[in-house]
């Protein structure tokens, strides 16, 4: 009998697991969605958000100095 409370990952589950692991890590604003058909994952994207704020000013409202 097995002492860890997980059962381990099949090898399917394993590999789908580390893309999305590595497409959260790659990403600092945004969403990953994964895809399931007759249960089993079938595909994973991510959207990536570039966020526009304070330190990234909107250059058509950037103020002309002279």
């Amino acid at each position: 009998m097995s002492t860890d409370p997980q059962p381990s990952a099949a090898p399917d589950e394993a590999i789908w697991l580390a893309v999305v692991r590595e497409k959260v890590r790659a990403i600092r604003f945004g969403s990953v969605q994964i895809t399931v058909h007759d249960g089993r994952v079938t595909q994973i994207e991510a959207n990536e958000k570039t966020r526009i704020g304070q330190n990234h000013p909107n250059p058509a409202r950037a103020k002309v100095s002279g």
